[in-house]
């Protein structure tokens, strides 16, 4: 029987710095009581300020949840903690002296963790009691806590059980982290081959004479890695804290580990701190910008002084295509990643069992788009194996067990990678947690219901089917508009409810602008006009569908993406999508329903009409962005009886089961009238901020002002709001401002105030 969970009603944290106040921000962010304690309880107020300044809080509210006190005199304000987070200095002193202090004003059943990246559990609990001991575990949490999902956990042999599934289905269900258990040694998974990634792509860029820029082309795209490259990423870290990092490592491990080949400071590293040079932090490192980011310069390894950055070109090619390739590109790439990715291969059972484990450690904790042995199926097992050997480098167990069929398969509908056992290795599943729906394991086990080039609609079990749509960005075409529409007609047939939702890093980023902009600069006032009216149509057939549809938006729902969720029985929004209408930002207004559907929650939330207009018209006009599922709650974009789902993985299953529990006797809301407010309410806000709108966002206000105004009495239908804004855009869509706007959007990802 699965650990079911028991409620975590107030937590401890004890260091204030930058990982300890943001551990605490996020976990108050998640509904939870906390006890920040740092040296002096003025210390623990900075750092909870610091977190409210930085956005490590979802909402500047959230910070009233965090009690902040003094280690000295009120550690018994965690005699009531349910897990207690030590995140102080990384000194082994300090901290087996503090935990035998918590160990005196625990209750019984507490656990206690440490946030160390560098010092095993096994020294930790070394002097610990047995009861210590026995709910002890290091917790890894990433920088900052609030963004980055990865948690990498660690038990000891004297651990309970208990201990680890209690602290397991608390950061996995309400504090949102994906749960990589890791081995007890150095640096544990994701920094222990990220530190050596780091050292290894300084160190041969040096050897190999690789410019900052081109090394960072390399370490970028082709492999799936962030934009900010190798030393893009050391500037980001510190440069003056990196030679720390790995040094810290180094002298944790053996003289034949292979991140001993690499000095932790080379003396160009030296040299730059000498200078004053440690990163970003202090306005330079390998990359510096003027103030207007007009001026970038690059501190050239060879000479020593700042030149103007260069924009090398790298043809674009697949990771495998570039280590093939010999050139100084080629070479760079082949000289840091079979390093690295065989450095991986040799880590595992030594870090992880699993290869798996260490793949979802490096794509969560650095940001790639494949780990290490992903990438290693990319290049061919095989053929990577076959020149590290003619290279001169091992070739790890695990690495020649792999062979041609490499280390992930198929096999009965599931991912398998291979596993090392005993002497050999076997393939088995890949680790899912119980209770996730993901779309990657739906497309092997079995065949949708029907699909199109658009969009899917698939069976997720308990009588629920899950539309899928999957254009680029996930925009709604007039294509993607046809999956819908067919999927309300299916969907009774097979289901009893529906979940729209994806995979994608984008929900959906609004309408086909790129389509639109073709008919306007055409003239197609008929194609124009169909478009908007099929997508009118078509979320109104939504909003009335006899089923209940369940919206599960796991990251951006901007502008048309918006007015589906607006238009859906009930939202499961990630806590970190964005959400918003931002037609303005492309010269437009939601011509989708949009703008009378939030005007309804503002109804239904309990503002008077003339507030719910001026909150509609200051949003649309301004293209304002819910940063969160709580803001967005604040914003009424979804309602208060909505859920805002913490852990992006469980998204689909939590709509899913609240899709089920709607089913029973559901009836579609039958939208009410709303009453609008007299003109002169509306056009006095929009005479106020004329100094501060551009000329086009004049257009879009006045155009606000009618479309919201009435007589302050008489109740106006949803749908003669909406066509109000019909008329207004397909007037300003054929307009050359709005042409402009987006374009500009369309070419830059960034709108333009015209």
């Amino acid at each position: 029987m699965s650990y079911k969970g028991d409620k975590f009603r107030k937590c401890g944290v004890i260091g204030a710095g930058t990982m300890g106040a943001g551990i605490a921000a996020h976990m108050a962010s998640c509904g939870v009581d906390v006890v920040l304690l740092d040296l002096d309880a003025q210390l623990a107020a900075e750092g909870v300020a610091r977190q409210v300044k930085s956005g490590g809080f979802m909402m500047p509210e959230f910070a009233a949840r965090v009690t902040t006190a003094s280690t000295r005199t009120d550690l018994g304000l965690l005699q009531d903690c349910d897990w207690i987070v030590e995140a102080v200095a990384e000194r082994i002193d300090i901290k087996r002296d503090l935990f035998a202090q918590i160990d005196t004003v625990r209750r019984a059943g507490c656990i206690v963790s440490s946030n160390t990246s560098t010092i095993p559990l096994a020294e930790l609990v070394a002097n610990a009691s047995l009861e210590l001991a026995g709910d002890m575990l290091i917790t890894h949490f990433f920088n900052p806590p609030r963004h980055m999902r990865l948690l990498e956990l660690v038990s000891g042999p004297r651990t309970k059980h208990e201990t680890v599934e209690r602290a397991t289905h608390f950061m996995d269900h309400v504090l949102g982290k994906t749960i990589v258990p890791c081995k007890d040694t150095p640096g544990f998974i994701a920094n222990r081959i990220g530190c050596y990634w780091l050292a290894a792509g300084l160190g041969e860029a040096l050897k190999l004479g690789i410019s900052p820029e081109l090394a960072d082309a390399v370490m970028g795209r082709p492999f799936g890695f962030p934009s900010t490259g190798m030393f893009g990423l050391w500037d980001l870290i510190g440069i003056d804290l990196m030679p720390g990092l790995i040094r810290s490592l180094q002298h944790a491990l053996p003289a034949g580990d292979s991140v001993q080949a690499y000095e932790a400071a080379p003396e160009l590293v030296a040299a730059m701190l000498a200078q004053g040079l440690k990163g970003r932090k202090s306005g330079g490192g390998f990359y510096r910008q003027s103030a207007d980011r007009r001026v970038k310069e690059t501190f050239d390894p060879t000479t020593r002084r700042w030149r103007p950055r260069e924009s090398p070109v790298l043809p674009r090619m697949d990771a495998a295509t570039l280590i093939a390739s010999d050139t100084p590109a080629g070479r760079y790439a082949w000289a840091v990643m079979s390093r690295t990715l065989a450095y991986a291969a040799a880590l595992v059972p030594e870090i992880a069992d699993r290869p798996d484990q260490v793949d979802t450690a490096m794509r969560l904790g650095y940001a790639w788009r494949a780990g290490p042995f992903e990438l290693i199926d990319q290049l061919g097992a095989a053929a990577f194996a076959t020149r590290l050997a003619l290279d001169g480098q091992a070739v790890p167990t695990l690495l020649a067990a792999a062979g041609e069929g490499g280390f992930y398969g198929q096999a009965g509908g599931q991912r398998t990678v291979l596993v090392p056992a005993g002497s050999g290795a076997v393939r088995e599943p890949v680790a899912q947690p119980a209770a996730v729906i993901a779309l990657p394991a739906l497309r092997l086990a079995g065949q949708p219901v029907f699909t199109t080039d658009a969009a899917s609609l698939w069976d997720i079990g308990e009588g629920v089917g899950l539309f899928e749509f999957r254009t680029p960005m996930n925009v709604f075409t007039p294509a993607l508009l046809d999956s819908l529409r067919r999927v309300l007609v299916e969907t009774p047939r097979h289901f009893r409810a529906l979940v729209a939702g994806n995979d994608g890093r984008v929900f959906s980023a609004g309408a086909d602008l790129k389509g639109m902009l073709a008919m306007s600069e055409k003239n197609d006032k008929a194609g124009l006009a169909r478009f908007l009216a099929d997508g009118v149509d078509s979320f109104n057939a939504l909003a009335a569908a006899p089923f209940p549809v369940v919206g599960a938006a796991g990251a951006l729902a901007l502008g048309g993406g918006c007015e589906f969720l607006l238009h859906v029985s009930a939202d499961a929004l990630h806590t970190e999508a964005s959400i918003g209408l931002v037609e303005s930002r492309v010269g437009l207004l939601p011509g989708w329903g949009g703008v009378a559907r939030w005007l309804l929650r503002h109804h239904e939330a309990g503002l008077s009409p003339e507030e719910a207009a001026k909150q509609v018209f200051a949003g649309v006009l301004r293209g304002v962005v819910a940063p969160c599922g709580f803001a967005a709650q604040a914003q009424n974009l979804i309602r208060q009886t909505d859920r805002v789902v913490m852990n992006v993985d469980r998204l689909i299953a939590t709509a899913r089961d609240w899709a089920v529990d709607l089913a029973a006797g559901f009836t579609p809301a039958v939208p009410p009238a709303v009453v609008l407010p007299h003109r002169t309410v509306l056009a006095e806000i929009l005479a106020q901020q004329q100094d501060s709108l551009s000329p086009h966002d004049r257009v879009l206000g006045a155009g606000l002002v009618e479309i919201l105004s009435g007589d302050a009495e008489t109740s106006v239908s949803l749908a003669e709001i909406t066509d109000r804004v019909t008329m207004y855009f397909l007037e300003i869509v054929f307009t050359g401002l709005t042409r402009a706007r987006i374009a500009h959007m369309l070419e830059t990802g960034k709108p333009l105030k015209n």
